[in-house]
């Protein structure tokens, strides 16, 4: 006999996983911060045993309206893996916390790689890193393999999806099939701008070939530390003055917190952690210096921004309970390449000519090529949940390193894996970013960021929260459909500008 649904039900849900949500958000800020959480992981669950089981899952599918039964039941599906996975995780994290690759007595450990290629590293020292990061990768991968065994059992053993790639889609209302032709394409489009840039650059500053060169070398390239001097500001947050022109102080609304301070103990991961949209969203860096920070923080604030300006009056799975991320992600590559746009380096910064055409030009070739890192990622993701062989990193590494021109290590792949082809929401986020510029282009001039009511344009945007998913979105606000020309453009002029700077030795 099946169960009747009360009408509350679908509400009482919504609100059930709000709750859930919020706690883990809770969690994250203390974590980030450096300091203990007030709830064990599995205190977090104490009161919705009930509501995270198949059963619940399995009745949530009775809901009559798509998008609402769409986001409460993989809201259900995201806290059942997630209370399964608690002591996997737990072990796999106490394991991975004191990794650390011995670099000259110096101890790396795994989520400082990034900010110590990027600042603090030479080339001898990144292959000593390589050398100690591929044992590390072995030791725990056990750890690794077993968290992807019980998510992929779970999805296809207790809750019916066909296969993983089945989940994603089902989950993010994205044709995964369609996006990974597509991204084999756009692969094939930026080969010559990308491979002739990229090579001049690695020859500039090693006297080496790409051949030569690994995925941490790419890192210490695409920080764009060797232009450090030309950044004006000693601290990322005195370009938050900017907003002033949109008449908004990211630094003082209410809603949305900065931890922006170099505190011992935070993490180096920039994040943006949304515990209620949009009463309360805290945005968090690390600064390091120069213009990653500058980067980093106008990344971050297109997430915040976006979030504390949506509107308080739509239902909580319009604002809180999305299940992809990617147009949140075009607000924050629209704000990243806004900061170190012509418009902002000339007016904001006051840069002379010579040093406004370096950074543009290295920060065009760096989005490229990180655009093609998460393209390389996703195909390597599709092709692996494809052919069901996740322990195998070799065709991992071999795509990687064809599409990028780095050595990738095989052992270190499935830690470069993240879960639900996120990289598929950058890549979109990517492509949205580079069509909502040709808009607002349009519509504002070329200096479209100086303008007030460019401002106003954006906040209209992000006061529709999460209501449509990304292709109904950009259609229902006349900013065009989701194409990847104004991207191929944009990238294809690197072709023909030669290399703004001098060979470093």
């Amino acid at each position: 006999m099946t169960r009747k649904r009360s009408q509350d039900e679908p509400h009482q849900l919504a609100s059930a996983i709000r709750e859930l949500n919020i706690r883990w958000a809770r969690r994250a800020l203390s974590l980030w911060q450096g300091h203990p959480p007030d709830k064990s992981p599995d205190q977090i669950y104490t009161g919705f045993e009930d509501i995270l089981t198949p059963e619940t899952i399995a009745g949530a599918s009775g809901i009559q309206d798509e998008k609402t039964r769409t986001r409460i039941r993989h809201g259900l599906i995201d806290h059942y893996l997630q209370r399964k996975l608690m002591p996997h995780e737990t072990e796999m994290q106490a394991w991975s916390r004191g990794a650390a690759a011995n670099v000259d007595g110096e101890k790396i450990y795994f989520q400082e790689v990034i900010p110590w290629c990027q600042k603090s590293s030479t080339l001898l020292k990144r292959r000593k890193l390589q050398q100690e990061t591929g044992p590390l990768c072995k030791l725990l991968k056990p750890f690794a393999l077993n968290y992807w065994s019980i998510v992929l059992d779970t999805l296809t053993g207790e809750l019916g999806f066909d296969s993983y790639i089945d989940y994603c889609s089902c989950k993010k209302s994205i044709d995964y099939h369609r996006l990974y032709r597509q991204v084999k394409t756009l692969i094939q489009q930026t080969n010559d701008p990308y491979f002739s840039a990229m090579e001049a650059l690695s020859r500039e500053r090693f006297d080496l070939p790409m051949e030569r060169l690994t995925r941490f070398d790419a890192i210490y390239l695409l920080g764009l530390g060797q232009w450090d001097s030309l950044c004006p500001v000693d601290h990322p947050e005195a370009t938050l003055s900017f907003f002033g022109r949109w008449k908004m102080d990211p630094a003082h609304h209410p809603g949305l917190h900065l931890h922006v301070q170099p505190e011992v103990g935070k993490s180096t991961q920039a994040i943006s952690i949304m515990v209620r949209i949009p009463q309360e969203v805290h945005v968090f860096m690390r600064p390091e210096g120069g213009w990653i920070d500058v980067e980093t923080l106008w990344h971050e604030l297109g997430h915040g921004l976006s979030a504390v300006y949506t509107d308080p009056l739509l239902s909580v799975a319009d604002r809180e309970l999305a299940t992809a991320f990617n147009l949140s992600e075009v607000y924050a590559f629209l704000l990243q390449r806004m900061v170190l746009s012509r418009p902002v380096l000339e007016s904001m910064m006051g840069l002379p000519e010579h040093a406004i055409t370096t950074i543009i030009y290295y920060k065009d070739l760096k989005d490229l090529s990180v655009f093609r890192r998460y393209a390389a990622k996703f195909i390597s993701e599709y092709e692996m949940f494809s052919h069901g062989n996740v322990s195998d990193g070799r065709p991992y590494a071999d795509t990687m390193a064809r599409i990028t021109g780095f050595y990738h290590q095989p052992e270190s792949h499935l830690f470069d894996l993240v879960p639900e082809f996120y990289c598929a929401d950058y890549l979109l986020g990517w492509l949205g970013e580079a069509v909502l510029a040709d808009h607002l282009t349009r519509r504002f001039g070329r200096y479209w960021c100086l303008e007030a009511d460019a401002g106003d344009r954006l906040k209209a945007l992000w006061r529709q929260g999460n209501s449509l998913e990304i292709d109904p979105f950009f259609e229902k606000n006349g900013l065009g459909t989701l194409t990847a020309d104004p991207l191929l453009h944009r990238w294809r002029q690197l072709s023909g500008t030669s290399s703004p700077i001098r060979k470093h030795t």
